[in-house]
């Protein structure tokens, strides 16, 4: 055979790479650690999401770590997330003769990370466990942001998750416990003045099931039920409202791979929350949750999540908002190294107690240029719309973005 030497036998071939500009990361021990980092920059229409727009040159940096366990038994992960988005300017506090909704220094910070541990204590035993930090600010054109701030005040969540995971050959029972607290830092006024918000921290306490049975090796039906009690640092917060609270969800649903060209999960339930002050009145309503990824062919990609939560409001006379979140998105590969993403988001805002409804939508189109694996330029281009039945709430932006992503 030509090529070879007599004796010797032919090298097999070299397995395709299926992702050659795909991070490829480093070990560090017995982990694999994947890094990355992005820094863009560009222009929002109104990045204070303002009836009257007011535009603002913006920066991005938004770095990535993740370090994965590679051991035969046992697993931990962590995957930690960031991002710090500076504008150029600061808006103005007065706009058309009205006070702003928006604070003057617009700047946020956004944070996600958890670290997630997994004991094998046999084979069809588990000790599963879970730390998780989230820091972030009210979403610009959010009621619970008051008049005059100087800056978005930050918020922290940060909790765990502490559970066992038993199997009975098909059958596979799940139970945890939960703990989460939320902390605000104090406002700043415009007028140099501090407004507390520590009527605005909670800690939240509570449990979470779920039974599953595998009908076959890519079909998993489930039931999950979960229930929390929310306990907050102020029994009387400073409208005069207790808003300490009792909720849960109850969900059934499915998981599936079929064929590796559909996996994920998807399900429906009904989620409720009763809060200790009569004048506040029970939330509840339909709930959904999936995460889908469709391989529609080889170069295309089609992604599907929806969520659903009752979040924390401080308007006077409302008992907190039901949010419904729907995203759709789809991946094309023109090139191994030229990607477009289209990505529509639309959102439900339901606050019970003063009949405000909400509706976001989001269009953001994204180009990525792959030079190499540990370099990509990156282009983004989002619209995005909020749609309120209050007055003057009601906004719309546009933000462009271009910048580099460095990774490892």
């Amino acid at each position: 055979m030509a090529g070879t030497v007599d004796g010797q036998p032919p090298r097999r071939r070299l397995k395709t790479d299926d992702d050659p500009f795909g991070a490829v990361g480093d070990y560090a021990g017995s982990f694999l650690i994947k890094s990355a980092v992005e820094l863009r920059g560009g222009y929002d229409t109104n990045p204070g999401r303002l009836p009257v727009p007011i535009g603002d040159p913006l920066w991005v940096v938004a770095p990535e770590f993740l370090a994965v366990s590679d051991w035969e038994r046992h697993a931990l992960v962590a995957d930690l997330r960031g991002s710090f988005t500076g504008y150029g300017h600061s808006l103005p506090p007065i706009v058309d003769g009205a006070i702003s909704a928006a604070p003057t220094d617009i700047n946020r910070p956004d944070f996600l990370g958890h670290v997630d541990g997994r004991l094998d204590v046999t084979e069809d035993t588990r000790i599963t466990s879970q730390l998780r930090l989230r820091v972030a600010t009210d979403n610009p054109g959010s009621p619970n942001i008051q008049a005059g701030l100087a800056r978005y005040p930050d918020y922290a969540t940060f909790g765990t998750t502490v559970g066992i995971d038993q199997r009975f050959n098909r059958l596979d029972i799940a139970a945890g416990a939960t703990f989460d607290r939320t902390v605000y830092q104090n406002s700043l006024l415009t007028d140099g003045t501090i407004s507390s918000n520590a009527d605005r921290a909670y800690n939240q306490y509570g449990g979470v099931g779920r039974v599953s049975y595998e009908l076959t090796p890519a079909v998993k039906p489930f039931v999950e039920v979960e229930g929390d009690s929310r306990f907050h640092d102020q029994l009387i917060d400073n409208s005069g409202y207790a808003r300490n609270s009792n909720g849960g969800y109850a969900r059934a649903g499915t998981s599936f791979e079929l064929s590796r060209l559909l996996i994920g999960e998807i399900s429906i339930g009904y989620a409720a929350r009763d809060y200790q002050d009569p004048r506040l009145s029970q939330i509840a309503g339909f709930l959904s949750a999936s995460s889908l990824t469709w391989t529609a062919t080889p170069l295309t990609t089609a992604k599907f999540y929806s969520t659903t939560s009752i979040d924390e409001v401080i308007v006077p006379g409302v008992s907190g908002v039901l949010t419904h979140t729907y995203t759709f998105e789809v991946d094309h590969d023109f090139r191994r190294w030229l990607t477009a993403i289209g990505k529509f988001t639309y959102g439900t805002y339901n606050y019970q107690g003063d009949g405000r409804f909400d509706r976001t939508y989001s269009l953001e189109g994204d180009v990525l240029y792959k030079l190499t694996r540990y370099l990509w330029l990156k282009g983004t281009l989002q619209w995005n719309s909020l749609n309120s039945n209050v007055v003057g709430a009601s906004s719309t932006s546009t933000v462009m973005l271009l910048g580099v992503r460095v990774q490892n």
